[in-house]
């Protein structure tokens, strides 16, 4: 039970996450984007850039953003690869990967450029 409710709440942020970037001028170019090597929460698009977002929901913010380890950044690096391969300019796309914090209020918190290689 407590599971499933974990998974609705982390479903839940998403779709909030989703909202904010949209209202932002983003467009949604996969949700739950799965590779070989792992799924990226959230692909948009603004231009010619393509967005990677990662979501984290926990009770506050700083717990949220520790749940995230180096060995899932790996794979979010591995599978966005996997993504720009699908795309005309490939590994040449300009990127960005963002960490997107949701906490128990439900407030959001984006940090652009969380994640480099």
């Amino acid at each position: 039970m407590k599971q499933a409710r974990n998974h609705l709440a982390g479903l839940a942020a998403e779709n909030s996450v989703l909202q904010t970037y949209l209202a932002a001028g983003y467009d949604l170019l996969a949700q739950r984007f799965r590779g070989l090597r792992g799924e990226i929460d959230l692909v948009l698009g603004r231009g010619a850039r393509v967005v990677f977002v990662e979501v984290k929901k926990s009770r506050s913010f700083d717990a949220a953003l520790a749940r995230l380890g180096p060995a899932q950044i790996g794979r979010i690096f591995q599978t966005a690869s996997e993504y720009l391969a699908t795309l005309p300019n490939g590994q040449m796309t300009e990127t960005r990967f963002d960490v997107a914090l949701v906490n128990a209020r439900g407030e959001i918190s984006v940090i652009e450029n969380a994640l480099w290689q």
